[in-house]
């Protein structure tokens, strides 16, 4: 039986939110630009969950601020979570969602070069590695996967 002392240190990770907006079989893809990690690739509309806040209420923020739509809570599917490696862990939460308020428009132009439909079978070339990841559990259903460790 490993025993731990009282000094341990414990983990900390990093939450981020991730929304897959779907409308009927496309999702909806941003293309990262002067972020300086994986420009010109495609992504999720996505964001860290900040402190004292949820990651529903996180992911209906991101939304807004991002993309410029309206998201009520019950509207807000669980779909995945990923325990990701990257800057020492992250915890990705995946949220569903297909009906909402507005229309998506692009609202960080500065981070954000085009949003784009894409279908899960016909997926940009050019995705961020862990969230193709994701997307492959979600359309097979699974919930839970690890990433890089």
């Amino acid at each position: 039986m490993q025993t731990h002392d009282s000094d341990t240190q414990r983990h900390k990770v990093t939450g981020d939110v991730h929304l897959v907006l779907r409308c009927g079989k496309e999702v909806l893809f941003g293309q990262r630009q002067n972020t300086g990690f994986e420009d010109g690739a495609w992504h999720l509309p996505s964001g860290h969950l900040e402190a004292d806040e949820s990651v529903v209420t996180a992911v209906i923020r991101e939304a807004k601020e991002e993309i410029g739509i309206t998201l009520e809570p019950e509207d807000v599917q669980f779909a995945h979570i990923m325990h990701n490696s990257s800057s020492g862990g992250r915890m990705a939460f995946f949220f569903t969602v297909a009906d909402w308020q507005g229309e998506p428009v692009n609202l960080e132009l500065q981070k954000c070069s085009a949003l784009e439909w894409f279908t899960l079978d016909a997926l940009p070339d050019r995705m961020i590695d862990y969230c193709r990841v994701a997307i492959k559990h979600i359309a097979d259903g699974s919930a839970f996967s690890v990433y890089g460790w």
